[in-house]
């Protein structure tokens, strides 16, 4: 996770392939798991809640012929505030900006509304899709049928189509090698090392809000934002504190439970992760603030980092 620097790129070699591809799809069908996977290290959030990638988050594939800045994108629905249309707008622009798009269906039920909606957003763009069907571990004796609504996607746009598991990992070589045809020749555009470009702050702050919505669900959904106020890095401990924005104060209440045993429960998982990510001891302090309807204020949202992508 280290800072962006020219003289640790190397030249690439002949027959190198590079570019970008953005992996859209409804909410909650795996996107961040598969970036997970493919990059090899938890660099976004996961939760069987919905819409739990907000910002735009690039994982950093690198190989011996190729690199893959993967761009996860929060998952295209109609939006029901400001935030869910600033969500929608920027993932619209990562599809307008990248090399190749993979389009990831969820392999548990036939296309839907959804699905149909975002296959409309893709061809009014000329960059090339791949679907990709994933959670094919899950599929039940309707896995041929609901294959077949995708396919009769697929074949109606002239789009490959790939099989996969994110979770367990089944059909993943082959996606990764589909995506790498995909590109052109070029160069390394970030040292082979690296796997995000987003700062170790903008990690920490997804960690803390993957343990908020692990542990209180559909009580304080999306109305939860995290800044990270402070990150001092001492010789054997690095010290985070932050804080947790939330919308109402019965929010609040939730979030500190009795005798503040939830913030204990979600501060001490989110410590766990965040040692996993920096590989150090972490002493993590936590601070609820209610911010009324931040979600509805183009200012509060930018505020707190969700700016419209250009």
């Amino acid at each position: 996770m280290e800072a962006l620097n020219s003289n640790l790129i190397p030249t690439a070699p002949a027959g190198f392939r590079s570019g970008f591809v953005g992996i859209v799809g409804r909410p909650n069908v795996g996107k961040s798991t598969l970036m997970n996977y493919l990059v090899g290290q938890k660099i976004a959030i996961t939760s069987p809640v919905a819409q739990t990638t907000r910002n735009r988050l690039r994982g950093i594939l690198t190989t011996p012929t190729a690199q893959i800045i993967f761009v996860d994108t929060p998952g295209i629905h109609k939006p029901h505030h400001e935030l869910g249309r600033v969500l929608v707008q920027n993932a619209q622009v990562a599809i307008a900006s990248v090399d190749a798009t993979l389009l990831v269906v969820d392999g548990t039920g036939a296309a839907g509304r959804g699905d149909r909606f975002i296959v409309e957003l893709l061809t009014r763009v000329q960059t090339p899709v791949i679907l990709g069907i994933n959670k094919i571990d899950q599929q039940g004796e309707a896995a041929a049928e609901i294959n077949q609504s995708y396919q009769e996607i697929a074949t109606a746009h002239q789009w490959p189509l790939h099989q996969f598991s994110a979770l367990t990992g089944s059909g993943m070589d082959s996606l990764q090698t589909l995506l790498v045809d995909h590109l052109e020749a070029g160069p390394y555009y970030y040292p082979p090392d690296l796997v995000t470009d987003q700062p170790e702050r903008f990690i920490m702050g997804e960690l803390i809000r993957e343990q908020i919505l692990e542990h209180t669900r559909e009580e304080v959904p999306h109305s939860v934002a995290i800044s990270i106020d402070r990150v001092e890095e001492e010789e054997t401990i690095t010290r985070v504190l932050a804080t947790v924005h939330v919308e109402r104060s019965s929010q609040k209440g939730i979030l500190i439970g009795k005798g503040g045993s939830m913030m204990k429960t979600i501060g001490t998982a989110a410590r766990q992760q965040i040692q996993k990510l920096i590989a150090g001891k972490v002493y993590l302090e936590l601070f609820v603030k209610v911010q009324p309807k931040w979600r509805q204020s183009r200012t509060r949202l930018a505020d707190l980092g969700y700016r419209v992508e250009q």
